[in-house]
This record gives C-alpha cells, structure tokens and sequence, in this order.
C-alpha cells in the first residue's frame, strides 16, 4: 500500500478491505482509463460511481449544454448551470467528489470523423447515447479499436445492459441487432418519456461492470442481454451468442469502415 497517501487509503478503504480488491486492484482502477460517452442519465451516475472509486483517468463526451428537462434524470447537473456544456457542468461536481481523479472533457458530439481519435487513449468504454446512430457507431468503432465497450439504453420504464468484446471472441452489438430501425418507427424521444431514477439504475449498472471488467472479477456481462423492468422490479438475463452471419464481427464481413448512420430517434434509449 506504498504506492498511496493515508488519505486515499481512508478514502478507499472499504475497497482495499473487500479480498476480491484489495490494495492490488485499487491500484488497477487508479491505472485504468474510461471513456464515458453521454453526460446525460446514464453517464451521470455512471461517471459519479467510476470517480468514487478512483479510476484513474476518465474522458466526458458531451457536445450538449444543460436543459431544464434533463434535470429529472441527469444527476451530474444542477438548476443553476442550465445552459452550460455539460462537461463542464460535470466537472464542477466530479472535481469536488474526488481529486484523485483525472477528468479530460470533451464538448463535442460524436462522430465517424472523431470517434477513433477519442478512443485511443481509453482502455474501456461506456456507452450512454440517445440514439441509434451513436450506439452502432460506437459499437463499430471500438470493434476495430478492440476496446471493451458497456452499453446501456433506457426507454419509459425499461432497461438494456451490454458488455461487447468480440475482440476477445464475444458477440458484438450487431449480433443482437444487426442494423438500426428505419427512420420514422420510433417515436421522437421528447415525447416517449422515461422514469428519471432508471436511469440511475440503469448508468450504476453500467459502472459496476466497468469496474467487473478492470478488475477481473465475477461474471462478464459478455454473453448475456440484462433486461431490466422497473415497475415489477425484475431482472432477466437472456443468451446472446454470437452470430456468424454478423455483418461486423461475423465470418463475411460487410461493414469494413466506420460510416455515420442517421436514425430519428431510439426506442430503446433516452439519457
């Protein structure tokens, strides 16, 4: 335990403790670097729980400034910040939870033109767009980059949780869904509603396996789709195998470079 201050070994002391962590695997969340994609429901929580723990560098992507409709869910921001980027709202409150940690922001949205560069210096990546478009387009691109990505999507009163690695032989996001819906089959997201604390539950999901992943520990996520329904309160965990036929991963690959797709609007996601 050399390598931290009496101080950190206070603040994370309830880690170090637990055999599982231990001073050994503090150190591998201090050395670990996250990329969190969405500063809205999902990277909230997400980005507030990955902090506390220490992670040692963790990356904010968000191009959008703080709405007073986002407030019912996004948990990193307040009243008075509406109409700051919401990097720099989150930073305000992640700065203040934990100075341990190295926060790099990114205002910007996300794009084929940049989504490469913005994983490369990342080891994991966290998922918590609203839209189809960012969710294929960040499934493609860490299959290329081979990076271990977490994706979480919440809609009304219902949520998904993903780990994709195929790099390591898993199935990838296009193994459950091989393309996006048409435009015009998913309602717009202002009017389809969420229930604001699934979106808590949903993005602390997605941390804890973040934090699975970096660790070594427990079960991956990798093979299974984790269904979850607030109002009967229930889990579900279903088989996802890996297709041959994926057009991504799959044996005859059709999708070779990383393109923009454009969808209105998600029926599974609104962070």
């Amino acid at each position: 335990m050399t390598d931290f201050t009496d101080e950190q070994i206070q603040r994370y002391s309830r880690h170090i403790i637990l055999p599982e962590v231990g001073g050994k695997g503090q150190k591998k969340l201090r050395q670990a670097k996250v990329l969190i994609i969405g500063a809205g429901g999902l990277g909230s929580p997400a980005a507030l729980y990955l902090t506390a723990a220490g992670i040692g560098t963790l990356g904010l992507v968000d191009g959008d400034v703080v709405d007073l409709s986002n407030l019912q869910r996004q948990v990193l921001h307040t009243t008075d910040r509406i109409g700051a980027p919401k990097v720099e709202s989150g930073r305000q409150l992640l700065e203040a939870l934990n100075p341990d940690v190295n926060l790099v922001l990114y205002p910007e949205h996300v794009g084929a033109p940049n989504i490469l560069d913005l994983l490369a210096d990342y080891d994991l990546v966290l998922d918590g767009s609203d839209n189809f478009s960012t969710r294929f387009l960040v499934n493609d691109a860490c299959y290329f980059a081979k990076k271990t990505l977490i994706s979480g999507s919440i809609f009304r009163f219902e949520g998904q949780l993903l780990t994709i690695k195929p790099h390591a032989g898993y199935p990838c996001y296009r193994c459950l869904y091989p393309e996006p819906p048409p435009a015009g089959l998913v309602p717009n997201c202002q009017e389809a509603g969420v229930l604001g604390v699934l979106a808590g539950t949903i993005g602390i999901l997605q941390a804890n396996e973040a934090i699975k992943e970096i660790l070594g520990i427990g079960e991956s996520l990798a093979r299974h789709l984790l269904l979850y329904d607030a109002l009967d309160m229930s889990f579900r965990k279903v088989a996802r195998p890996k297709d041959p036929a994926c057009p991504l991963c799959g044996t005859s690959p059709t999708i070779t470079t990383i393109q923009d797709t454009l969808v209105s609007c998600s029926l599974q996601t609104q962070p």
